[in-house]
């Protein structure tokens, strides 16, 4: 990533778009700086768990009691640091979803129709494990108006699955069309459009949360300044994806 552009070293089909898993939560990151840039958000605001938000692990805070306050910089380090479900739901929350839409068009995405509607952690759970095949049948058939009304109608309205359900699920389900879908190439410009906006007042937060976990490089910090990290992975999806940077 150079001067906010993408100049590939070794790629293997970087355009074509792939599952992301939790990944996705690098889009979300890119929305809720551009809303701290807008002055619409605060990092300092106070963000309030409730059961409507509340999503299945991975992640903390979907095991604090309902009226819990979190800071708008926390719940973000969490969604990226340990990739909590229930911080990204009340950031995508917090900022809208067509904002977090919008983010997947201004951060580069060559085909961001195909991630809309933008789902929430919650909303996957309950079409993957609340009601699954027929409820994820019925979502996968239908287009883009559709798909929003069914989540305005039905599944929004679904209680969130017990954990336990998801014991069960070890074999793919659907992942070629229920799911958030980027290239190589895709975030390799979400990454860049995340480095720009770290390098603008009031923006280092950023650059903080991405840096919390490195997912395990173990780069040698004498020759590199930060790693930034995110992953994700649901069954038979894994996602890898570092930012690192040298001292020059």
């Amino acid at each position: 990533v150079t001067s906010g552009s993408c100049q590939p070293v070794h790629s293997i089909d970087p355009g074509t778009a792939a599952p992301l898993g939790a990944a996705f939560k690098l889009y979300v990151l890119d929305a809720l700086g551009n809303a701290v840039a807008s002055g619409k958000v605060h990092w300092n605001q106070q963000l309030t768990i409730t059961a409507q938000l509340r999503s299945l692990p991975s992640g903390e805070l979907q095991t604090e009691p309902n009226g819990t306050k979190i800071s708008v910089q926390d719940t973000a380090a969490k969604m990226i640091s340990i990739s909590d479900n229930t911080a990204a739901s009340m950031l995508i929350n917090l900022v809208g979803r067509p904002a977090v839409e919008a983010a997947l068009t201004t951060a580069g995405m060559a085909d961001p129709a195909r991630d809309r509607p933008f789902l929430t952690t919650r909303e996957l759970f309950i079409l993957k494990l609340g009601q699954w095949p027929a409820l994820a049948s019925r979502y996968i058939a239908a287009n883009e108006a559709g798909r929003r009304a069914l989540l305005a109608a039905t599944i929004d309205r679904a209680p969130l699955p017990a954990v336990a359900a998801a014991q069960g699920w070890t074999t793919r389900r659907d992942i070629s069309s229920l799911e958030w879908f980027a290239s190589a190439d895709d975030i390799c410009h979400v990454c860049a459009s995340l480095a720009a906006l770290a390098r603008r007042p009031g923006l280092s937060p950023v650059a903080g949360v991405l840096q919390i976990n490195d997912g395990g490089l173990g780069l040698d910090p004498a020759q590199w300044q930060t790693t930034w990290f995110k992953g994700g992975s649901e069954p038979g999806v894994l996602t890898l994806t570092y930012l690192a940077t040298t001292r020059t």
